[in-house]
């Protein structure tokens, strides 16, 4: 554990002395406060790790200060210490929340253990915090049975029980940040902090202090010191998102934290040890963007020890519907609605779009058709009216006759659109066949549709095979 920020508050300067000896010893920092109320000024502008405060003091007292800043919702470690210990004392500090109650005369010992318990309970309560945001934002699940995923958990498996540095290359949506999350959950540091930030959404410099942190008066607008994600990230996973779009001159402090694995705060000169795996991710190329000018070539060296290439969702179909009934399951559950699956129609153009959005895309599609559906079965009506206009072209090892334009119609003109849709359908499907040797398997392939609505568009156009 980094060294940590303790303020002793007691009116007997020789008891505060002391206590700043034993605890600078034990590599702490040390601040002093001669009074209940000079600590509650002194945190309210500053970060500290630990109180260790007397119980009878002028002004304010142990136990109004605990109780003051459990008002503020200040949650801070508080070790109360006090030669006129009593039943009725202890309990009202217990009742405050206070992280341990130590009679003097003491043994140095007994303090030292009370104060590493107290600094291991900041350390648990300053995590909690963290990950009660970070399941509110909520992280998702691997869905995939496609051979390109397969060849992905094979790579995280290999990757996680190292320390290993690793670059995540995908478009956006296709999931970069889960395969950071899964790798940290199969590492040796999961029961640390998994610590995600976002390098292109925030401007370069406020984004240095979020990463290193700042004391007190190291800005304007800097009135009490703040904790980076390095440091939060102490002993687990730091995952930089977007590493192309950081600064080039925020890159080599990054460059030199990574090689040194130290780091100073803004507005300081202490050197603080960081023990974290760094996991850095990209939706661009990392080539082109050295070649650009927007990547430090020695920086991508020291991230890429480790590559993943995480596959766009048109390139797995096979794992398309899978996604989205998972999907759609989820969201039905949250709403309160049953599932009752996806019309082959549905389904049919599903697999066939392209997905720019990849797997984002798709449950954010999702969502809004078991909102539109309101549990009902899945259906063309529920998806967006304009998902048409987007269709995969279909590939093919040799191209399919043209397929003929669309004729020209006045407003007054305009035919069924269900009809045209139909026409087109048949059209697609009678080439396919005539390609494939009416081998439905592959024609289906070729459609980039399941055999099921293949099937099931044959039986409804009365198309015999």
């Amino acid at each position: 554990m980094p060294n940590q920020r303790i303020l002793v508050v007691d009116d007997e300067p020789k008891m505060r002395r002391l206590l700043d000896i034993m605890l600078t010893q034990m590599g702490h920092e040390v601040q002093q406060a001669e009074d209940g109320q000079a600590a509650l000024n002194f945190i309210q502008d500053n970060n500290v790790d630990l109180v260790i405060t007397d119980l009878r003091m002028p002004q304010l007292d142990g136990i109004g200060l605990l109780r003051e800043l459990r008002e503020l919702h200040n949650d801070v470690p508080v070790i109360v210490v006090t030669a006129f210990g009593t039943v009725e004392s202890a309990v009202e500090a217990m009742k405050y929340g206070a992280s341990d109650y130590i009679i003097r005369p003491f043994e140095l010992d007994a303090v030292e253990a009370a104060v590493k318990r107290a600094l291991k309970l900041s350390k648990v309560q300053r995590e909690n915090q963290f990950l009660r945001q970070s399941i509110e934002a909520g992280w998702g699940e691997f869905v995939g049975t496609s051979p390109e995923m397969q060849q992905i958990y094979t790579l995280i498996q290999q990757v996680a029980p190292t320390r290993t540095g690793v670059l995540i290359e995908g478009e956006t949506g296709t999931g970069k940040e889960l395969v950071a999350r899964a790798i940290h959950r199969a590492s040796p540091r999961k029961n640390e902090l998994f610590v995600a930030i976002n390098c292109a959404a925030i401007p370069a410099d406020i984004l240095e202090s979020e990463l290193f942190g700042y004391t007190k008066g190291a800005f304007t607008g800097a009135h009490r010191d703040h904790i980076g994600k390095f440091e939060l990230a102490e002993g687990g996973t730091l995952f930089l998102d977007e590493i192309t779009e950081m600064d080039i001159n925020l890159q080599s402090k990054l460059l030199r934290v990574l090689q040194e694995r130290n780091l100073e705060r803004l507005g300081s000169n202490r050197s603080i040890p960081v023990d974290i795996r760094v996991i850095a991710a990209s939706n661009r190329d990392p080539r082109q963007a050295i070649q650009d000018q927007k990547l430090r070539e020695d920086l991508y060296y020291r991230l890429n020890v480790f590559n993943i290439a995480l596959p766009p969702l048109r390139d797995r179909q096979q794992d398309m519907l899978c996604l989205a009934t998972h999907f759609l399951s989820k969201h039905a559950a949250e709403f309160g609605y049953h599932f009752n699956g996806i019309s082959p129609e549905a389904e049919a153009y599903l697999t066939t779009y392209h997905w720019p959005g990849n797997v984002r895309e798709l449950e954010n599609m999702m969502e809004r058709a078991i909102v539109l559906s309101g549990g009902q079965t899945i259906t063309l009506s529920h998806l967006p009216p304009d998902l048409g206009a987007t269709y995969c072209s279909i590939p093919t090892t040799a191209p399919l006759e043209a397929i003929p334009s669309s004729p020209s119609y006045s407003l007054t003109e305009i035919p069924n659109m269900t009809e045209q849709v139909e026409l087109l359908e048949r059209h697609l499907i009678d080439l396919a066949l005539n390609q494939t040797g009416d081998n439905k398997t592959k024609a289906a392939q070729l459609l980039q549709i399941s055999e099921r609505s293949l099937w099931y568009k044959l039986k409804k156009y009365d198309i015999s095979v």
